[in-house]
């Protein structure tokens, strides 16, 4: 099932709700990103940033609200998530990756199994992206044989074989040291540079600063803020105020 949306939107939440129990961990939510936009959201553990990304990819089902991704009416019981999932691309905190394949062959399983590429092409689409992330040298190698930040850029590379619209990035660099941090960061500065649509969760707010064409701060559950990289360095409500002042806005 599919709905129009502004032509310029690629995504759309709308009084987006979700609770885990007797928890609301997501209370109204609503925010858009138009195509070609970098979106950072941020927020102290437990606001429901995380929880509202996982939404957008129908990890989690809302409660109440509307989702529209790619044209996908996500919310709906009958969305197509095939379809939707090959719209948009999803990278977490742990990597993911399979241990048992290498990194060509954990490249290549989604394009040949879920949209039918041939191999010979799936494995050169594998070398393009494993380029795009600067790993083209370890094409044959094992995940265990990768330091973490190699792992985290072979995940992004896995995502960005299927050639998504919109790529979701969840605190990819939370389980790295400062020196792999900053290899993750360029690829994705690259990317947002190549005008690839982005949603990311992240604690870094130097990163976020840097890079965001729009920051959502949540709080509660709820879309306490929202506007330019610039709310950073001038909030306008005492939450992220401070939420900021205990951060490093350091790009």
């Amino acid at each position: 099932m599919q709905q129009d949306i502004p032509s310029a939107s690629i995504v759309s939440l709308r009084d987006v709700q979700k609770s885990f129990g007797s928890l609301k961990v997501l209370d109204g939510v609503s925010f858009t990103v138009e195509r070609g936009e970098v979106l950072a959201i941020i927020g102290r553990s437990g606001s429901g940033k995380s929880t509202a990304l996982r939404c957008i990819d129908r990890f989690e089902r809302v409660d109440h609200g509307e989702i529209i991704v790619c044209g996908h009416r996500v919310d709906s019981p009958d969305v197509n998530l095939r379809a939707l999932r090959q719209d948009v691309g999803i990278v977490f905190q742990s990597y993911n990756l399979f241990p048992h394949l290498t990194i060509e062959q954990n490249i290549t399983l989604a394009p040949c199994s879920v949209k039918r590429m041939a191999l010979s092409q799936a494995k050169d689409l594998a070398r393009k992206v494993l380029a795009q992330v600067g790993l083209e040298e370890k094409l044959h190698a094992y995940p265990e044989q990768l330091s973490g930040g190699q792992q985290q850029r072979a995940a992004i590379a896995r995502s960005l074989a299927m050639q998504p619209k919109v790529m979701l990035f969840d605190e990819v660099t939370s389980a790295l040291d400062p020196e792999l941090t900053v290899e993750v960061q360029k690829v994705i500065e690259r990317l947002a540079a190549d005008g690839m649509t982005m949603v990311m969760v992240t604690h870094e707010m130097g990163f976020a600063k840097s890079i965001a064409d729009r920051i959502v701060f949540m709080h509660r559950g709820k879309v306490h803020e929202t506007g330019p990289a610039s709310i950073l360095t001038s909030p306008t409500t005492p939450e992220l105020a401070q939420f900021v002042g205990t951060a490093d806005l350091k790009s």
